[in-house]
């Protein structure tokens, strides 16, 4: 950091020491307010340490549920993926590609809402499909939470001290060969998505209860290397929220159910 005073300030809050080096000044780190103790003991995460009140996540009733269940930031998953034995015949020999992505939650009034993006059609991979924002962990990245906050930030206009990183879900294994890790965090109500329009058509949000509530998700069939598999899909209007995306936020409920 820039600052030793900053950085006494940040661990004060109890930081964990994954601040990327040279992380602006400006901003707030996204860790100093994450999980730092044992599974269900949270910090004062009302304040950042450095003045950035964070009243909005009081207003998530899920909170002390994730913070029983997710995996903590300073300790990340490992493994290949919790869905891998269903596509090891499938998978190349070579290693995955390391990727993250952003499971934003937003307390709002009616309650927990979701963001979701649409990709453009016009992209190589996933053209058109529902997804988090997130993508490759780069090198410079240095942590898989940097990579997914790093990600939203390009993708939809979201600053780190718009976000407080909670915790990561299950690793997830892709059919293309995508190791990905989901960072759950909890998103500012005031923010305001800016699609980048190279990448995203659309940015939307989806009650955390609906897509919680097992009665939307259905396994449908799909013809994949001669065989047919079962793939997860939420039925919500106007939007087709199905593979990865929905298997990851399958595998939030089961966390849920174990708080």
């Amino acid at each position: 950091m820039a600052g030793a005073k900053v950085s006494e300030q940040r661990r004060q809050a109890g930081c964990i020491g994954l601040c990327p080096s040279g992380w602006p000044d400006r901003l707030a780190c996204p860790y100093c307010t994450a999980l730092t103790t044992a599974p269900g003991v949270w910090p004062d995460t009302s304040n950042d340490g450095l003045g950035t009140v964070r009243p909005y996540l009081e207003a998530l009733p899920e909170l002390p549920a994730l913070g029983r269940v997710l995996h903590r930031l300073d300790r990340v998953p490992q493994g290949i993926g919790w869905n891998h034995a269903q596509l090891a015949d499938l998978l190349p020999s070579q290693p995955p590609v390391q990727a993250a992505v952003l499971v934003g939650l937003v307390p709002r009034a009616e309650g927990t809402q979701v963001i979701l993006t649409r990709r453009t059609e016009t992209l190589r991979s996933h053209a058109g499909q529902v997804g988090f924002p997130g993508g490759r962990i780069e090198a410079v990245d240095g942590h898989p939470a940097v990579a997914a906050l790093r990600e939203s930030n390009e993708e939809i206009a979201l600053l780190p001290e718009q976000t407080v990183a909670l915790g990561f879900l299950d690793p997830f294994i892709t059919i293309t060969n995508y190791r990905v890790l989901p960072l759950v965090a909890v998103i500012d109500p005031d923010f305001v998505a800016i699609p980048s329009p190279d990448e995203v058509a659309e940015v939307f949000e989806v009650p955390l209860a609906y897509l919680m509530d097992m009665r939307h998700l259905r396994a449908r069939p799909v013809d994949w290397g001669g065989n047919t598999r079962s793939v997860l899909e939420y039925d919500w209007p106007g939007q087709r929220i199905w593979g990865a995306t929905a298997a990851m936020l399958a595998n939030l409920h089961q966390r849920l159910q174990q708080a």
